[in-house]
C-alpha cells in the first residue's frame, strides 16, 4: 500500500521541475537549494517511514522543515523576479499539503 504523503512530495518535485529549470537560468545558487530542500521532503519521508518510535517523527520533522524550506525558497525566486507566481501555483499547493499531512504525522 502506497504510503499517501511520499506520493504527494514525489508529486511535489515533478511540479518544481519547470520552475527549477526557470530560476537556474537566474540564479544557480537559489535553484540549487531549491532542490536540495524539495529532494529532501520524500527522502526524509521515505526513511522516517522504514523507522519507529521518535526517530520516525524527527524524520518527518525534517521532511517538514525542508518543505517550508521549499516554500521560502519558490517565494524568494518569486519576489526576484525569477518565476511568476503562477508558475509556482501547484508545487506551493503541494506543499501546503505535504505539510498538512507531516503535521498530523508528527502531532
Amino acid at each position: 500500500m502506497p504510503f499517501e504523503v511520499f506520493e504527494v512530495a514525489v508529486e511535489l518535485v515533478a511540479a518544481l521541475r519547470a520552475p527549477v529549470v526557470a530560476i537556474a537560468a537566474r540564479d544557480a545558487d537559489l535553484a540549487k537549494q531549491l532542490r536540495r530542500a524539495a529532494a529532501s521532503v520524500p527522502l526524509n519521508i521515505g526513511e522516517g517511514n522504514q523507522r519507529c518510535g521518535g526517530d520516525r517523527i524527527h524524520h518527518f520533522r525534517i521532511a517538514a522543515g525542508s518543505a517550508a524550506e521549499t516554500v521560502a525558497a519558490l517565494r524568494v525566486a518569486n519576489a526576484w523576479g525569477y518565476a511568476e507566481a503562477e508558475s509556482l501555483d501547484a508545487a506551493l499547493v503541494l506543499c501546503d499539503r505535504v505539510r498538512a499531512m507531516l503535521w498530523r504525522l508528527t502531532h
